[in-house]
């Protein structure tokens, strides 16, 4: 009897070498400084997991938070030195390879620099919540609808770096979102974590570095946008970039004329959105509204 051929391994669960290179370095570097992970965390301005999962070699981590964990423990400067050429190796072999013909996503490391960066980050979010303000089920529930490259265990890791990544929501930055009613209403999740979900934009829209504004169903549209998208303002050498959700990943944009007609769209859409206490009486009533319905 014939034998079937031993399928080829899934190149998306094995490890990258300059990564795996880079966590152990990483961690090597710790442990030498005699910090925990816990006491590293804490000064890099990062959760335990994070570290945790960096020194792993789960998450690849930007180049700035290298640099900061390699002044935290005191590196040499030999040391720096190849950190910094290992994580510009990691992220290159990172985006060369390929999956099914498809290069792994990176996106949310490359947004997590740009949010990092930014002095002020404008969102407009049409049929689902604002990877920031999401709550870890909710985002659990769109990954497993959208799953990314990868086996289905790192599904936590990934709703763990995203949760990671909304600690920008309590610092100095000025973050601006724009959510249509849509959004608000379509639920990939079950009710209670639904309405937990609406809940948590109610309260971040409270604090003082955050505006949350949605724009209803019976208010007249003045501008037409096919697809969400984010602008990130920076007065840096990065300067201002556009990044556009699309079906196959996120583009994006750094043409001056491009970028100005974003941010034309974003106004226009502002000026038909509700904000302050109006727009959480409108997020009161749509959950009201869905918890009739599930009753």
């Amino acid at each position: 009897m014939a034998l079937s051929p031993t399928p080829p391994p899934d190149r998306r669960s094995q490890p990258l070498a300059r990564q795996q290179r880079l966590a152990a370095e990483l961690r090597r570097l710790r442990d030498l400084s005699g910090l925990s992970g816990r006491e590293l965390a804490a000064r890099l301005g990062v959760t335990q997991s994070r570290v945790s999962r960096i020194e792993s070699g789960a998450v690849l981590p930007p180049l700035p938070l290298v640099t900061a964990w390699a002044e935290t423990v005191d590196a040499t400067p030999e040391s720096r030195q190849m950190l910094r050429e290992l994580t510009e190796e990691a992220f290159i072999e990172k985006r060369t390879r390929k999956v099914s013909g498809n290069s792994i996503p990176d996106h949310d490391e490359e947004a997590h620099q740009r949010e990092n960066s930014a002095q002020t980050i404008l969102t407009l979010a049409l049929t689902t919540i604002p990877a920031l303000l999401q709550t870890a089920e909710y985002a659990r529930q769109l990954f497993a609808l959208r799953p990314l490259p990868g086996p289905p265990e790192q599904l936590a890791g990934q709703v763990a770096d995203l949760v990671d990544r909304q600690v920008i929501l309590f610092g100095e930055q000025r973050l601006e979102f724009l959510i249509s009613e849509t959004a608000l209403r379509i639920r990939y999740s079950p009710v209670p974590a639904h309405l937990a979900q609406l809940d948590r934009i109610a309260c971040l829209s409270t604090l003082a570095n955050v505006s949350i504004g949605v724009i209803p169903y019976h208010h007249q549209a003045r501008a037409v946008t096919l697809h969400g998208f984010t602008l990130y303002q920076s007065t840096g050498e990065k300067g201002t970039v556009v990044s556009v959700e699309a079906v196959h990943g996120h583009l994006r944009i750094t043409d001056p004329d491009s970028i100005d007609r974003y941010r034309r769209d974003w106004e226009l859409l502002h000026t038909s959105a509700l904000a302050g206490d109006q727009a959480r009486v409108l997020l009161r009533q749509i959950m009201t509204e869905i918890s009739k319905h599930a009753s």
